[in-house]
């Protein structure tokens, strides 16, 4: 059972395939018992950053489980407005639910509100570290995309956009990696690639990386996730012009089978005309979201 999730560091093999196997009850309402399981349960969501897919997916999930929300959208409705810290209102919410939800600007956020709170922490995204329930989505887009969860291996699946400051990628490319994904090709300017800590361990473990900035290689890739480039975590602005509109995808520059993920919200990147492709699966995981956020909570309540 996981006390919190809070990095996918931390989540086992085993655990990634209980939920993508529980997450496939969920969505074809195979084992009936699972249902209403949070009855009389109370999930908060307290979103510090802005979101719509994360936290009304958390909140749907909860609801069709049989449970109830509180929480806000926005901090400055609470009393962080006033000066109050995180770990006096994680102590405080967790007097009034039974599961937080949180999503913070600072790296590190959701660990600390997991060292003080009496109830179980999920991290909905902290700065640009790590965003793992949008990761355990996009394991079970692509287990339905391959067809099974034993499919995983043998891919080739490139990023782009912003490689250093998606949390979502920073989260996906080692859960990937567990998953027997070994080869990556990183598609990103300059100014946005991976950081080299990153490469550098990966390549240790014999993980292949190809690193450029050329858009063309999207059709060496089996499956292509991309990324907004995330004018919020720019500190210079002037740095931010200069890249906002590096890539944009189109439908006639995509070969036969390549897949396309996002985690959503695009701007500029995929043209609209993709979305009606069967290139495009992004509204896909926008749909597993619920599922998989089903499954999270079932698991780490502990209701198994």
């Amino acid at each position: 059972m996981l006390k919190h999730l809070l990095s996918m560091d931390e989540v086992s093999i085993d655990d990634i395939i209980s939920i993508l196997k529980l997450s496939e009850d969920f969505e074809n309402k195979i084992i009936r018992q699972v249902f209403n399981y949070a009855c009389d349960k109370i999930l908060a969501t307290l979103f510090y950053e802005p979101s719509t897919r994360t936290r009304l997916s958390f909140e749907s999930a909860m609801i069709r489980s049989g449970g109830s929300i509180i929480g806000f959208s926005d901090s400055k409705v609470s009393s962080v407005s006033k000066g109050e810290t995180i770990s006096d209102t994680i102590r405080t919410v967790a007097n009034y639910c039974d599961i937080i939800v949180m999503r913070h600007s600072i790296e590190g956020a959701a660990r600390v509100a997991s060292e003080v709170s009496s109830v179980p922490i999920i991290n909905a995204g902290d700065g640009a570290n790590q965003h793992p329930s949008q990761t355990l989505l996009d394991l079970y887009t692509l287990k339905n995309i391959f067809g099974s969860i034993n499919a995983f291996g043998g891919h080739t699946i490139g990023f782009v956009g912003d490689l250093k400051y998606s949390r979502t990628v920073h989260s996906l490319i080692p859960a990937l990696i567990n998953m027997n994904e070994k080869t990556f090709i990183l598609i990103s300017p300059q100014e946005l690639c991976l950081d080299q800590s990153f490469v550098d361990r990966y390549r240790k473990d014999g993980v292949i990386l190809r690193e450029t900035s050329s858009i063309k290689h999207i059709n060496d890739c089996d499956i292509i996730y991309v990324t907004r480039i995330q004018q919020e975590r720019f500190p210079d602005q002037t740095e931010y012009e200069k890249v906002k509109n590096v890539y944009r995808i189109t439908a006639d520059m995509l070969k036969p089978g390549l897949k396309v993920l996002h985690p959503l919200p695009r701007v500029n990147e995929i043209s609209t005309c993709v979305d009606k492709t069967d290139h495009a699966e992004y509204f896909n995981q926008v749909r597993n979201g619920v599922f998989v956020r089903q499954a999270i909570i079932h698991k780490i309540l502990g209701e198994e």
